[in-house]
């Protein structure tokens, strides 16, 4: 039993987050799904007011980028057991269609957020060829 109280499990969660792209930010965890019209991207961001949290999009890329803080100030010494991450966060989402940028949405309630991504129409064009 003392070994859930330990600072291994720390040390594991620090093992994880030192594996993200960019050093010192925590990772995102996102779902990315499709209606007929639209590309929808929705992450949990516990603990983060929608002030601080910074999305950008292109045609075909999605970037959050944001930081959360905890109320309280905890020495390490005090945790049995850490697994929150508080900081910087980001994830950039290669989307696999393009979109139409100007009309995204953003939307963040109750710890979730929520991207709304309208797809572009595809533009074929039949060329002739010159001979």
């Amino acid at each position: 039993m003392n070994d859930f109280f330990d600072d291994n499990n720390y040390e594991i969660g620090l093992a994880a987050k030192k594996e993200s792209p960019i050093k010192n930010e925590g990772h995102l965890t996102v779902d990315v799904y499709q209606t007929d019209s639209e590309i929808i991207v929705q992450s949990t961001i516990a603990g983060a007011a929608a002030g601080d949290i910074d999305v950008s999009v292109t045609t075909d890329i999605v970037t959050i980028k944001g930081r959360r803080e905890p109320k309280e100030r905890i020495k390490p010494s005090d945790y049995f057991h850490r697994e929150l991450y508080w900081g910087p966060f980001s994830r950039a989402i290669i989307l696999p269609v393009d979109i139409d940028a100007d009309r995204a949405k953003a939307i963040y309630t109750n710890g979730v957020l929520t991207i709304r991504m309208p797809k572009l129409k595809s533009r074929n064009k039949k060329l002739k060829i010159a001979g």
